[in-house]
C-alpha cells in the first residue's frame, strides 16, 4: 500500500501562483510515476502533469509553459509549481502514484478568483 498526503492548495487571484506538494509513504517501488490530475465541477478528472522516477515528464497542453512538475526521490515527494493561474484552473487537484497499481491522494482544492 502507498499513502499520499497533499498540501498547498488554496485561493489565489488570477495571474497568481501556487505550489502543490505530495508526499508518498508506504511500499514505494523504485520505478514509479507520480503526478497530478484535476477535476472541476461537472467535468471528468483530467491529467495535469506526471513525472517518472527517472525524471521524464508529460503535461496537459492547457498547462504547458505555466506549470512545472518536479520531484525529490529521496523524499518520495512530487511538486507542482503553478504560475499564471486562471479561473479555468479551478479544480480539486489529486496526487497520483503508479507502479503496479494506482494510488490517489485525498485531493486539494485550488480556486482561482477573478
Amino acid at each position: 500500500q502507498v499513502q499520499l498526503v497533499e498540501s498547498g492548495g488554496g485561493l489565489v487571484q488570477v495571474g497568481g501562483s501556487l505550489r502543490l506538494s505530495c508526499a508518498a509513504s508506504g511500499s514505494i517501488f523504485r520505478f514509479n510515476v507520480m503526478g497530478w490530475y484535476r477535476q472541476a465541477p461537472g467535468k471528468q478528472r483530467e491529467l495535469v502533469a506526471v513525472i517518472s522516477s527517472g525524471g521524464s515528464t508529460d503535461y496537459a497542453d492547457s498547462v504547458k509553459g505555466r506549470f512545472t512538475i518536479s520531484r525529490d526521490n529521496a523524499k518520495n515527494t512530487v511538486y507542482l509549481q503553478m504560475n499564471s493561474l486562471n479561473p479555468e484552473d479551478t479544480a480539486v487537484y489529486y496526487c497520483s502514484y503508479r507502479d503496479n497499481a494506482d494510488y490517489w491522494g485525498q485531493g486539494t482544492q485550488v480556486t482561482v478568483s477573478s
